[in-house]
Parts: structure tokens; sequence; C-alpha cells
């Protein structure tokens, strides 16, 4: 490759010509970087130390889900049940269709 220094243009799809932002302080960019976990808990080696460490880490957990809506939860329980009904009548029909095969070659 040659020496010749490359000149790197960035390009933008936004039409606006504000300035760049300036960059964040180190310490500012570090905490946003930071992951959200469980809060650290006491170590404790007995059996209740260790169930209700699981259970309070399950209960953060469960803070973190994105339930759905009521309207979307019957919508995929009917696409389920749609889905279902339909392979029901395939797979009884291909039954269907394998048994009357089966005893016109027996006979």
């Amino acid at each position: 490759m040659s020496d010749e220094k490359t000149k790197v243009t960035r390009i933008s799809a936004s039409d606006d010509t504000k300035p760049a932002k300036k960059p964040k302080s180190a310490s500012v960019a570090k905490k946003a970087a930071q992951v959200k976990t469980a809060p650290r808990t006491k170590r404790s080696y007995g059996i209740l130390g260790r169930v209700g460490g699981y259970f309070k880490g399950a209960w953060v957990e469960l803070r973190q889900v994105h339930w759905p809506t009521r309207r979307a939860t019957w919508g995929l329980t009917l696409a389920v049940l749609m889905f279902s009904a339909f392979f029901v009548v395939f797979i009884t029909l291909l039954d269907a269709g394998f048994k009357f095969v089966f005893e016109q070659i027996l006979r």
C-alpha cells in the first residue's frame, strides 16, 4: 500500500447542518456504557441465602421483560390456534389418504 494519507469523508443522510456534538467526558461515557445488571447482594453461603438470591435475581429479570399488550396477546393466541387447527386438518387428510392408498394396494 502507498504511504499517502487517506482522507475519510463521512456522509450523513440528514439535511440539517447542525455542528457536531461535543464528545462526552470520559466518566459520562463510561457510565453510559455500563450494562444494567442485577444488584449485587451480600454473599451468603447458606441454603436460604442462595434461594433468596435466586428469587431476587429472578424478580429483577422479570421487571426488565417487555410484556405484550392484551390485544397482541389475543392476536398471537388466535394465530397459534389457527396454525394448530390447520395442521390437525392437514395431518388428518394425509392419514386418510395414506389409509386409502394402502387399502387399495393390499386388496
